[in-house]
């Protein structure tokens, strides 16, 4: 049997406390198994067999996770077939309760939540996050991936937000080559998103033979996403010949993903990123690669799937307001997160929209002092 190199972690032994968790991975050279036993004390306690396997044994202090309550389990539709909807996220403990709260909106007005089925992508092997997942979703179809950070840390650039340079935003850029060979279309979602309708109306969007769906926004000023060495370049400045660019925003994508494999867009994007390192092109992350590549070129989507920047302006945290039209999806894109405004007893007004999905216990919200 031969594993990827990102070979899933599925499930939990089904073992008497302390619990095991098994990572399986692979290198050229031999497999590595790691048990991790969630303790109070660390040690490391190493041995190889003549296989050349690895074992490493390690007791791991229980890091400051937050708690969750358990998620009811939901079952909205009459008639269910087993199509699965495959949706990937990033998993990180900073925005774990967003992304709990994120699942919670996707069950709960899914026709057919059975049906959905989560691909999370991690950089740092937190077993309590994992551990997490399991208590509040514990009947919830995911799979966990790992990221090699190692593989983007060479290619980030300094952007004007410190969080937009972690190398699990990059991960998006990678899903081809993470997720598994069954998986042909996924959603890719950000973690600060709660989802108000059904998300199999997304899924099902024709893309009409492009490797991208996402809602695009060209009333936005597209020249500001670039440098003016980018625009004052001859060559450089040629790039949107031919097309019509408009800004999409890439935490909420459709993606074909063999196409995406067959047409090496991760190399394109790449591409754009060494150019970035050589020159300054732009300011901001991994979206602006994106766009040199796939502006112009994607499968439009209606706005109502990405009502994003209720994060407020990313160099003030002011807050916004929601845009007129119909919603299905939210999404508090840019600087402030409605968990930490919540907590801090300074919401803007769109946060109470996010906080009917918190999981968080204790829930300290307490809107009517």
């Amino acid at each position: 049997m031969a594993f990827r190199n990102n070979t899933p972690i599925l499930g939990l032994l089904s073992l008497p406390f302390p619990l095991l968790l098994f990572l399986v991975t692979t290198t050229p050279q031999h497999a590595i198994i790691s048990a991790v036993i969630a303790a109070t004390t660390t040690t490391t306690t190493t041995s190889t067999d003549n296989s050349g396997v690895h074992f490493d044994v390690i007791k791991k202090i229980v890091p400051d996770i937050p708690s969750f309550r358990e998620a009811p389990e939901f079952r909205n539709g009459d008639t269910c077939n087993q199509d699965r909807i495959h949706i990937s996220m990033t998993l990180d403990s900073n925005y774990l309760r967003g992304t709990m709260a994120a699942v919670l909106s996707i069950l709960q007005h899914s026709a057919c939540p059975e049906n959905v089925e989560f691909h999370f992508l991690w950089s740092r092997f937190e077993p309590q996050v994992f551990f997490s997942i399991k208590s509040t979703f514990p009947y919830l179809k995911f799979k966990i991936y790992r990221f090699e950070a190692n593989r983007v840390r060479g290619k980030i650039s300094k952007s004007i937000r410190q969080a937009l340079d972690q190398p699990l935003n990059y991960a998006r850029i990678y899903l081809s080559d993470i997720l598994p060979g069954y998986v042909k279309r996924v959603i890719y979602l950000d973690s600060d998103i709660v989802v108000v309708d059904d998300i199999a109306k997304l899924w099902e969007v024709d893309l009409e033979g492009k490797v991208l769906a996402a809602p695009e926004y060209c009333h936005a000023n597209f020249t500001e996403y670039f440098t003016d060495l980018f625009w004052n370049d001859p060559v450089l400045s040629k790039t949107f010949e031919g097309r019509k660019p408009c800004y999409f925003n890439t935490g909420v994508m459709v993606m074909d993903v063999d196409q995406w494999r067959e047409g090496k867009y991760t190399q394109k994007v790449e591409e754009w990123m060494a150019v970035q390192k050589q020159k300054r092109i732009y300011h901001l992350g991994s979206l602006p690669p994106f766009l040199l590549v796939l502006a112009g070129e994607l499968k439009s989507v209606d706005h109502r799937w990405n009502q994003h920047g209720l994060g407020g302006d990313n160099l003030e945290g002011k807050c916004r307001s929601l845009h007129p039209g119909p919603i299905s999806l939210l999404h508090w894109s840019g600087k402030g997160k409605p968990w930490l405004r919540l907590d801090s007893r300074k919401p803007c007004t769109v946060d109470h929209l996010w906080a009917p999905y918190d999981l968080y216990r204790p829930n300290i919200h307490h809107f009517e002092e």
